[in-house]
């Protein structure tokens, strides 16, 4: 695996590929620059090398070239966190990003306007590939969250660099937290999947089963379990077209001596609101009018012994509807145990777009291991798939 340690980049131009697809406010403010500052090791790295960087990267969903997706908006915070002053080129290909791109000097960095404008660039367009790559010497992937999409920017490109290209320090670090709980895990390894449905996660619980010990089934997800068990679930959420599957996910398991653990109690609620009225029952009982929205306090005691004696946890999915302040107990209280975990010596991964604004919004992301930036890409590993943007690299 070609990291961003294999190459001098004195004197090269180097091509990043970044994600750096992040919420602006009405006034086109950056609202959260988590994204710029993933990248910045990476850029770092090649600007102390003496080499200089051209950055390039799509912002939302435009149809054709519209200005309130443009990446102008955000080159002032792109400077404020690498610290540099940062070139901004109109276009990503054409005479405009030509010139720039051949007028860069060491230690300057260049920012490309929004490759979306271009449908060439989801369509994998193979010349508009080559503009892009003809634009730098050594091309640097590190959008994790664009590495399963086989656009123009992210995979087809890599052909143009043989032997000039290589995963940036942000990439890097995700396939390598990935491969740590997947292939390289110390026991016991623990996942933990929330979320609502278990449709959604089915690839993943396959793909898992053979390398956890434990698995803790939570959120929405656990009413399709229990009915499947034959439990009352009320009005809570659940998929009736998968009972049998999760019987025989429960029957997988047990074949290959994974222990799955469901809540037994849940805050049940009369109303999805954070206005309802609230009681705790059996996770078996619930009354018909109302819906499981949180785990209970007996299932949190019953997780705590889990995670505290596991060495490697995987935890993608809340455990409630953490958004309302009256459903957060049960996502914040395992993410303590996560982190107290953690501080213990076990290694923690989280991934997974709900997940991941969970620790952020609780105060806990520094209290993990690691936690993924890209949601899709990430589930994707998860269900075994090589992704087009890492293969791209590896090919």
């Amino acid at each position: 695996m070609k990291t961003l340690n294999d190459f001098n980049f004195n004197s090269k131009k180097a091509l990043v590929r970044v994600d750096f697809n992040v919420p602006l406010d009405e006034n086109f403010k950056v609202t959260d620059a988590n994204r710029i500052e993933a990248a910045k090791p990476t850029i770092d790295k090649i600007l102390a090398d003496g080499g200089s960087v051209i950055l390039m990267s799509h912002l939302g969903r435009p149809k054709g070239k519209e200005d309130k997706y443009s990446l102008k908006h955000i080159v002032d915070t792109v400077a404020q966190v690498l610290e540099v002053p940062v070139i901004f080129a109109s276009d990503c290909r054409g005479t405009i990003a030509q010139n720039a791109a051949s007028n860069l000097k060491p230690g300057e960095v260049l920012l490309l306007e929004n490759l979306r404008f271009y449908e060439e660039e989801e369509a994998g367009d193979v010349s508009f590939s080559k503009d892009l790559a003809s634009l730098g010497d050594i091309y640097v992937n590190d959008a994790f969250g664009t590495a399963h999409r086989a656009h123009a920017s992210t995979t087809i490109i890599a052909q143009f660099f043989p032997d000039n290209k290589c995963f940036g320090s942000l990439l890097a670090k995700e396939i390598e937290s990935l491969n740590r709980v997947l292939n390289n895990s110390v026991k016991p390894v623990t996942a933990v999947l929330g979320g609502s449905k278990v449709s959604s996660k089915i690839t993943v619980i396959e793909n898992i089963l053979d390398k956890v010990d434990h698995m803790i089934i939570g959120g929405g997800m656990t009413f399709t379990f229990i009915k499947a068990l034959g439990g009352k679930v009320g009005n809570s959420i659940c998929e009736d077209d998968k009972l049998d599957l999760a019987i025989e996910i429960l029957h997988k398991a047990k074949e290959k001596g994974v222990h799955i653990h469901i809540p037994v109690d849940v805050v049940a609620a009369n109303a999805f609101s954070n206005d309802a009225d609230t009681q705790i029952v059996d996770v078996r009982e619930i009354p018909d009018g109302w819906q499981g929205l949180d785990a209970g306090p007996k299932s949190l005691e019953n997780f705590k012994e889990v995670i505290m004696a596991s060495k490697t946890i995987l935890w993608n999915g809340p455990l409630g509807v953490f958004e309302m302040e009256k459903f957060a107990h049960g996502t914040i209280t395992l993410g303590e145990y996560i982190a107290e975990s953690t501080a213990n010596g076990a290694f923690s991964l989280v991934g997974g777009g709900d997940s991941v604004s969970a620790v952020k919004q609780f105060g806990l992301e520094d209290k993990m291991s690691y936690v993924s930036t890209g949601g899709g890409a990430m589930l994707e590993m998860l269900e075994g798939k090589v992704l087009p943007g890492i293969q791209a690299i590896l090919d």
